[in-house]
C-alpha cells in the first residue's frame, strides 16, 4: 500500500496542474490549513529536478501571499476566523505569551517561524492581530519561506536521484520515520 501511495505521489508530482495544487496547499498552509507544502513540494522537484527553482518559487511566492491573508484574518477577523483556527492548533491561550514574545524579538520571531516545523499559520494570524507593522512582516515572510523552500529544493536538486533511491529502497522505513518525525513534531509542539 505505501508503495502504491508513494508511486501515485510521484506520477501525480509530474501532473501538468501539480504547480496549482502547489500554490494553493501553501497558500492555504500559511493561513489555516494544517498540511505543510513540502509534502507536494518534495515528491515534485524528485520527479523534475530541472524545475526545481521554479517549484520553491511558487512554493514561496503562494506561501508569502497566504501569510498575508493569515495576518489579514488576525487584523480584521480574529473573533470570528482566527481564534477557531488557533484554538483548533491548540495556540488560543498563548496570546500573551506571543505578544511578550513580539515585544522582545519583533521580527526574529516570524523568520524562525518560517523556517521551522513550527504552524506558520500562527504566527501570521497573530501578528495581525498584534498589528505587527505589514513590510516588515512581509520581508521576513519573504526570506524565511523563501530559505526554507528554496533550501529543500536546493538539496533534492543537487543529492535527489540519490535521496530518492534510498526512498524507494527503505520505503517502509522511511514512511515510518516521517510519521514519527510528524507526530513527534506535533507533541513537541504541544499540539496533540
Amino acid at each position: 500500500m505505501i508503495r502504491r501511495l508513494y508511486d501515485w505521489t510521484i506520477a501525480w508530482a509530474a501532473h501538468p496542474y501539480a504547480l496549482w495544487v502547489l500554490a494553493a496547499v501553501s497558500f492555504m498552509e500559511s493561513s489555516f490549513f494544517p498540511i505543510p507544502p513540502d509534502v507536494l513540494l518534495i515528491p515534485m522537484v524528485l520527479a523534475r529536478p530541472s524545475r526545481a527553482w521554479l517549484i520553491a518559487g511558487v512554493c514561496t511566492a503562494a506561501s508569502v501571499a497566504g501569510a498575508a491573508l493569515g495576518y489579514a484574518i488576525g487584523f480584521f477577523a480574529y473573533e470570528a476566523v482566527g481564534a477557531p483556527i488557533l484554538a483548533a492548533l491548540g495556540k488560543e491561550a498563548g496570546f500573551a505569551d506571543f505578544q511578550a514574545l513580539y515585544a522582545e524579538w519583533g521580527i526574529w520571531v516570524v523568520l524562525a517561524a518560517g523556517v521551522t516545523p513550527f504552524p506558520f499559520k500562527v504566527v501570521t494570524i497573530m501578528s495581525g492581530l498584534v498589528a505587527f507593522p505589514l513590510l516588515p512582516f512581509l520581508l521576513s515572510a519573504v526570506v524565511a519561506r523563501g530559505l526554507r523552500f528554496f533550501l529543500v529544493a536546493a538539496l533534492l536538486w543537487r543529492f535527489g536521484d540519490p535521496v530518492r533511491e534510498f526512498i524507494e529502497r527503505r520505503l517502509g522505513l522511511v514512511f515510518t520515520l516521517g510519521l514519527v518525525a510528524f507526530f513527534g513534531g506535533f507533541m513537541a509542539l504541544g499540539l496533540l
